[in-house]
């Protein structure tokens, strides 16, 4: 497995490659990060994981400096998994116009609507960063396909209009959320949970299939589904951010028609945010 380091070295690297499969991450490995890694193995000959802590989809008060970063024990994994290629940049590297402190001269993509509700609602400019991160990694990769997780559904609904809007010719593969043995979704950020946050963390899924479950049973009255489920989450602790339940093909607030759905969240549990989601067909 070869750890490069710049653009130039990366593309030399692969201009005799004729399939590549690309995983953008950001590091601090997980088997749910695996889990993509294994799907990325089955469809191309060369596979090559991107980990890189974008600092454009961060805003000023979130916690870019204590992202948790682990190079050499992720690297170690994704040479026992298979992998071709890590690509590992610098700040620099991705941004150039970063003068060590700012990245206000750097050109970014700017997401659609879509951008600004749920996550993005609470965090103003995540998913411009996210999309400009992305669409430069397809463009220095150039691959012919790239895996993301479900679990950051609104993510991946982004990115797929980013592919199908800039007409980019790169097919998007969706790997399902791996979880912990109590359902927690498996983030980087369970780190910093305690033993007893863990335990509470699973509450978020077992809300949401709550509200599946009486949807499923025929329930339409989605915000009263939503106020019964963030009730119960509060007395835990929980900060609630959102609840919501929307169409999985548009991101649009579900209607009684809408047959595919998906059941976001996004809450606080002490320090930390966590994101999770499950879909359904009526």
């Amino acid at each position: 497995m070869q750890i490069i380091e710049t653009v130039a070295a990366l593309r030399s690297a692969l201009k005799h490659q004729s399939h590549i499969t690309l995983v953008p991450t950001m590091g601090n490995l997980h088997a749910g990060h695996l889990h993509l890694v294994a799907l990325a193995k089955q469809q191309a000959s060369c596979v090559v994981v991107s980990i890189f802590v974008n600092p454009l989809q961060f805003g000023a008060n979130e916690d870019l400096a204590n992202y948790p970063r682990s190079l050499e024990a992720d690297c170690e994994k994704l040479d026992a998994a298979g992998v071709d290629i890590v690509f590992a940049p610098s700040v620099i590297e991705m941004y150039p116009q970063f003068d060590g402190q700012h990245l206000n001269q750097t050109m970014t993509v700017t997401a659609p609507a879509i951008a600004n509700e749920l996550c993005g609602a609470s965090r103003p400019g995540h998913f411009s960063g996210v999309a400009t991160v992305v669409a430069k990694l397809f463009n220095i990769v150039m691959p012919q396909l790239a895996v993301f997780g479900k679990k950051d559904f609104q993510q991946l609904h982004i990115i797929r209009a980013l592919v199908q809007q800039f007409n980019l010719p790169i097919t998007i593969v969706a790997g399902d959320t791996i979880r912990e043995h109590n359902g927690l979704a498996m983030s980087s950020r369970n780190s910093f949970l305690s033993a007893d946050q863990k335990n509470t963390a699973a509450q978020l899924q077992q809300e949401l299939n709550a509200i599946k479950l009486q949807i499923q049973h025929g329930s339409t009255d989605f915000n009263a589904l939503i106020l019964a489920a963030t009730e119960r989450l509060q007395p835990s602790g929980w900060l609630v951010d959102y609840i919501s339940v929307r169409s999985a093909l548009s991101l649009a607030p579900a209607t009684t028609q809408d047959q595919s759905l998906v059941i976001l969240a996004a809450a606080k549990l002490g320090n930390t945010r966590l994101i999770d989601n499950v879909d359904l067909l009526r």
